[in-house]
């Protein structure tokens, strides 16, 4: 059976190049394992994954479908599907993703975000780039799913990749995987279903440790 994405899940992708790299290496904390992702996004429409359609911040915050913009690419891509959010919780979290459709990319907030990196993670210089204008991949997904009360274990103007990924594969009763971390076959290609499951223990990255 073909994989159907649905809205709400989220999309986290892990990219080859230079800035997926800087990102991974400054959102990793002391004592955590490595890294796993530097990029998220969030399925809109339902679709399989060549027809499902996805907002995600890149330049500029764009709809388009997945299959476009990670189908034959380098970049590895895993899907996670929130199991306690009713639709019209569902509704409001898409409808505040494409509230940022055709906005400008908040290029100061990853600077903001690596400089928070040197101090391992505290929410200092993030406090400044507070300007929902100019949003950044996480900032998007996070402040969508603020509008369900959902917050990644951060406020929503703090959230990374790496800390969406830590709270979809630990919150096992709040997530469940629905597409591994890997490439995306070219279009023409059945993406066959598997079972949707919560995330493996063995494969949960490691929790971190956090101030009271």
């Amino acid at each position: 059976m073909e994989l159907l994405l649905e809205p709400g899940d989220i999309v986290l992708t892990r990219g080859p190049g230079l800035l997926g790299r800087a990102i991974r290496f400054f959102t990793r904390r002391v004592g955590e394992g490595r890294t796993r992702v530097n990029h998220v996004g969030l399925v809109v429409t339902r679709g399989s994954i060549e027809t499902a359609v996805m907002v995600e911040a890149l330049t500029t915050v764009k709809r388009h479908r997945l299959i476009d913009e990670y189908g034959g690419s380098r970049e590895q891509v895993a899907i996670f599907r929130p199991l306690r959010l009713a639709p019209e919780e569902l509704r409001r979290v898409v409808a505040a993703a494409e509230g940022y459709v055709g906005r400008t990319y908040g290029y100061l907030k990853i600077v903001l975000h690596a400089l928070d990196g040197l101090l391992q993670g505290a929410y200092v210089f993030r406090r400044l780039g507070r300007m929902d204008r100019y949003p950044i991949c996480s900032w998007l997904v996070a402040h969508a799913y603020g509008e369900a009360g959902v917050h990644f274990g951060v406020a929503p103007g703090a959230a990374t990749p790496d800390d969406i990924w830590d709270h979809v594969t630990s919150q096992r009763d709040e997530f469940a995987l629905v597409r591994p971390l890997g490439t995306v076959r070219p279009p023409g290609t059945v993406q066959r279903q598997g079972t949707v499951r919560p995330m493996d223990p063995a494969a949960r990255a490691p929790q971190r440790r956090r101030a009271a």
